[in-house]
C-alpha cells in the first residue's frame, strides 16, 4: 500500500520517470512499465531522438475510417488486436482511443476521432476498450473533455453551457466509462469554462469519480498540467511525461504546510500503484502481422463509403476494361494523419499495385498534379479513369482552413472528367471534402478516408466488387464550410472558442435549420439495395425486416433516429439513437432487432442538475441515413418525475403550469377579483388576457401592484403549500 511510502514517494510514483515510462519505486516492489501512443497501432519510439519513428507495427485504419464501418464489434476485434501487438511490446497501456465530438469539419485531429454525433462515439470506442483491456492492457480515454479543436490547444477555453456539455460532449465518455471501465482517463490540455481540464475539480472527481464511478487513474495528456498541486487537488493521478522533480517537491512541501491535503496525494499514488499491479499481471505476447494486416484490410474496405455511383460504373469488370490510374495517392498512399499517432507500418500497400493485380486488362498511370496533360491523355484513351485525390495534409497541433481539395487535384478532376465520361474520384482525406462544383461531372466517387496500411488493398477490393461497399458516413459533408453549425464560433479568439450552436452539433444544427447539404449523416451507397418493412416491437424495442432487393449480398446500417414533438426543451429535430451493422443475402429479408436505451433519451435538466427522461409521445423513425427515413413509430415514454420547485423568483406563468401552484394561486386571484380595495388587482385577476401579459413576471413583484395579496407572510405561506 502507498500509505507505507514516503510522501516523498508518494510524489514520484505521480509523475512519469521519462517520456513513456512511469516512475518505479524499487522498495516498493513497483516497476516501471511502458505507456505509448495510439489509438489505431502501437507507436513505440524507436529512437531516443525522433519522438515520431516508431517500432514497426499494423497501422490499422483511424477512427475517421474505422467509425465509417458503423460496426461494433469490428472495432472490438482491432482492440483486440492491438492489445496484442502491445502485449509483444511491453506496452501496459495504450493511449486511446479518442472520443471528442467532430465539432468542426477543419478540427485537424478530426482523423483520429470517430464523429459528430456521441452515441455512435460511445458505442463504437466501448468496444474498442473492451478488445484491447481483455488482453490485459490498459486504455486510456481521450482527451477530457471539450477538445474539439487545434488552435491554442494548450491555453484555449471551450465555453460551453452546461446542458450542452452534458448530452453532447461528455456522453460518449460517460458511456465508455460506465460500460468499459477503461484503466485510465486522459485529461484535454484546454480549459473549460476558464479552468484547466487537469485542474478541474468538477469534471475530473465530481462528474468523472462521484457521479459516473470511474475506478481508475486520470492521467495528464503530455505537458498538459500547469500546476501538481492544483491538479492533485482536483483529481488527476498521473503528470506526463516526466521526471518533473520540482512537481514532486512542490507536492511534499504542500503536503507539509497542510495545503494539500496528504489523503489526495496518497489516493492518487495508490491508483498509480494499482495500474502498475494490474499492468504486471498481463502475460508476454505475440502477433501475427500476416493476420493483422488481413484484419486492417478487412476494417478498411468495410470503412469506405461509396458516395456516388450513376449508371452502375462500379465495380469494375477484371477484365474488359482499360483503366487509367491518375493521381499520385494511388502510388504514394496517404495514410494516417499527422502527429502522436502516427505509426511506422509493418507494410503498406499502394492502389496502384492492387489495381494492376485486379484486373488482365491495361493499367496505365500518371502521376497527375503536376503534369495533368500526360494524365489527359490517359484518360482519353483508357475505358475508365480513376482519379485519386484528396488532403495533403492534416495533423495534431494544426486546424485546416479550407474543406477545399488543393488546386492541382480540382484541376486534374476537370481535366479528366472532361475527356472521359467514365471517371471515378478515389478520395484520401482525414476529415470531410467539399464535393461541389465538381461532383456533377463525374458519375462515381469513392471515399476512401485515411485507410490505414491495407488501405490501397481495400481500394481495390471496393472498386472491383470483391467487398460491397458498406460504409456510412459518420459527419455531414456540407455543401459549403458556412453552411456548418460551427461556422461562426470556431475557432474562437483571444482564449476562448464559444460553442454558440449550442446542442446542435453536426447534423443536428444542419436538420434544425433545414439546410442542404451534399451527403448526410449516416449516407453510404451500396452495389445492392435494401428495402424497410413495417416497425413493429413494444416499448424501447424496435423491429425492422429489411429486404436486400438486389441481385449481391450486402451490408445494411439500420439507424434509429428518434425525435419528441411538443417537448418542453430545446431538442434537434431528431438525434441517433441505436444502429445495426446487418448482413443480408441477395434476395434475403432480415428481421433487425434494435434496442434503444432509456438513459439516451434522457435531457439534462439544468434546473434540477440530474437527467431527466421527459413523458410524452416519442417518434422512432428507421431508415438508411439522417435524411432517408423509411419507417416510424409513435410510442409513449413514460418520464421521470421532475418537478422543480417554486419559489417566490418562480414567474406566475411557472406557477400556473404547476397543478398544485395553478390551484392556490388561482384561489388568490379569484379572492383578490371578489374582494374589496383597490380595483387594480382586481381588474388584473378577472382579466385573462392581462393574466396572460404577466406570466413572465415573478411572483414576489406582485406584491408591488395596490392591492396585491402576496404579503411576505402570503407569499411564504403559498410557497410552503405548493411545495409539500
Amino acid at each position: 500500500m502507498t500509505s507505507e511510502l514516503s510522501v516523498a514517494d508518494q510524489a514520484a510514483l505521480t509523475s512519469g520517470s521519462d517520456f513513456w515510462h512511469t516512475t518505479g519505486v524499487e522498495s516498493a516492489g513497483l516497476p516501471v512499465i511502458t505507456v505509448t501512443d495510439g489509438p489505431h497501432g502501437v507507436r513505440m519510439q524507436a529512437t531516443e531522438g525522433d519522438l515520431l519513428a516508431g517500432v514497426p507495427a499494423t497501422c490499422f485504419p483511424p477512427a475517421v475510417a474505422s467509425a465509417s464501418a458503423w460496426d461494433p464489434e469490428l472495432l472490438r476485434r482491432m482492440g483486440e488486436a492491438l492489445g496484442d501487438e502491445c502485449r509483444a511490446m511491453d506496452v501496459a497501456v495504450l493511449l486511446g482511443p479518442g472520443v471528442n465530438l467532430k465539432r468542426s469539419p477543419l478540427g485537424g485531429r478530426n482523423f483520429e476521432y470517430f464523429s459528430e454525433d456521441p452515441i455512435l462515439t460511445g458505442v463504437l470506442a466501448t468496444e474498442w476498450v473492451r478488445g484491447l483491456q481483455s488482453k490485459g492492457v490498459g486504455a486510456s480515454l481521450k482527451h477530457f473533455a471539450v477538445n474539439s479543436q487545434e488552435t491554442d490547444r494548450m491555453r484555449v477555453s471551450a465555453d460551453v453551457d452546461e446542458r450542452t456539455l452534458r448530452e453532447m460532449y461528455l456522453r460518449a465518455f460517460h458511456r465508455v466509462v460506465t460500460k468499459a471501465q477503461p484503466w485510465t482517463v486522459m485529461c484535454a490540455y484546454n480549459k473549460i469554462n476558464g479552468v484547466y481540464a487537469s485542474e478541474h475539480h468538477w469534471l475530473l472527481t465530481e462528474v468523472l469519480r462521484d457521479e459516473w464511478g470511474f475506478e481508475g487513474l486520470v492521467v495528464s495528456d503530455w505537458g498538459a498540467v500547469v500546476d501538481r498541486v492544483a491538479a492533485v487537488r482536483a483529481g488527476l493521478d498521473l503528470t506526463m511525461p516526466g521526471p518533473d522533480a520540482a512537481g514532486d517537491r512542490a507536492l511534499v512541501d504542500a503536503v507539509e504546510a497542510g495545503t494539500l491535503d496528504g489523503g489526495a496525494l496518497r489516493k492518487s499514488a495508490e491508483l498509480v500503484r494499482e495500474m502498475i499491479v494490474k499492468a504486471g499481471k498481463r502475460e508476454a505476447g505475440t502477433y501475427d502481422a500476416a493476420a493483422h494486416h488481413a484484419l486492417a484490410r478487412e476494417i478498411a474496405g468495410r470503412a469506405i463509403v461509396l458516395l456516388k455511383n450513376d449508371g452502375g460504373l462500379l465495380p469494375l469488370r477484371a477484365e474488359g476494361q482499360s483503366i487509367a490510374v491518375l493521381g499520385e495517392f494511388a502510388r504514394t498512399p496517404r495514410y494516417q494523419g499527422g502527429g502522436s499517432s502516427q505509426i511506422t507500418p509493418t507494410q503498406l500497400d499502394d492502389a496502384l499495385t492492387q489495381i494492376q493485380a485486379s484486373t488482365s486488362a491495361a493499367v496505365t498511370f500518371a502521376a497527375g498534379y503536376d503534369d495533368p496533360a500526360e494524365a489527359v491523355e490517359l484518360a482519353r484513351a483508357s475505358d475508365v479513369a480513376l482519379v485519386f485525390v484528396g488532403t495533403v495534409h492534416e495533423t495534431e497541433g494544426a486546424d485546416r482552413d479550407s474543406l477545399d481539395l488543393p488546386a492541382q487535384h480540382l484541376a486534374l478532376i476537370e481535366r479528366v472528367a472532361a475527356v472521359n465520361p467514365n471517371t471515378v474520384v478515389v478520395l484520401s482525406n482525414g476529415a470531410v471534402l467539399l464535393t461541389s462544383p465538381w461532383e456533377s461531372r463525374v458519375p462515381a466517387i469513392v471515399e476512401g478516408w485515411l485507410l490505414g496500411q491495407a488501405g490501397g488493398s481495400a481500394v481495390a477490393d471496393v472498386l472491383f466488387g470483391r467487398v460491397n461497399p458498406s460504409g456510412r458516413l459518420a459527419e455531414t459533408i456540407p455543401v459549403k464550410l458556412v453552411d456548418h453549425p460551427s461556422y461562426l464560433d470556431f475557432p474562437g479568439e483571444h482564449g476562448h472558442v464559444r460553442y454558440g450552436e449550442g446542442l446542435h452539433v453536426g447534423y443536428r444544427g444542419f436538420d434544425a435549420r433545414q439546410t442542404p447539404v451534399a451527403y448526410p449523416f449516416g449516407f453510404g451507397l451500396s452495389y445492392t439495395t435494401f428495402s424497410y418493412g413495417a416497425v413493429s416491437g413494444a416499448g424501447l424495442e424496435i423491429r425492422v425486416p429489411v429486404t436486400n432487393t438486389g441481385a449481391v449480398d450486402g451490408r445494411e446500417v439500420v439507424q434509429v433516429y428518434v425525435s419528441l414533438p411538443g417537448s418542453t426543451v430545446q431538442r434537434a429535430p431528431r438525434e441517433l439513437k441505436a444502429f445495426a451493422n446487418v448482413p443480408i443475402a441477395a434476395g434475403a429479408t432480415v428481421e433487425v432487432v434494435l434496442r434503444v436505451e432509456r438513459e439516451d433519451l434522457a435531457y439534462w435538466d439544468t434546473r434540477l442538475q440530474r437527467w431527466i427522461v421527459e413523458d410524452g409521445e416519442y417518434v422512432f423513425e428507421v431508415g438508411a441515413s439522417s435524411r432517408d427515413l423509411r419507417a416510424s413509430v409513435t410510442r409513449h415514454v413514460d418520464g421521470d418525475e421532475a418537478r422543480v420547485p417554486l419559489t417566490a423568483d418562480s414567474s406566475v406563468g411557472e406557477w400556473f403550469a404547476d397543478p398544485r401552484g395553478a390551484s392556490l394561486l388561482g384561489e388568490l386571484f379569484a379572492a383578490a377579483a371578489a374582494g374589496a380595495g383597490d380595483s387594480t388587482m382586481a381588474a388584473m385577476a378577472s382579466d385573462p388576457g392581462m393574466l396572460l401579459m404577466l406570466n413572465s413576471l415573478p411572483l414576489s413583484r406582485m406584491a408591488m401592484f395596490p392591492g396585491s395579496p402576496f404579503t411576505a407572510d402570503a407569499l411564504t405561506n403559498l410557497i410552503k403549500a405548493a411545495n409539500e
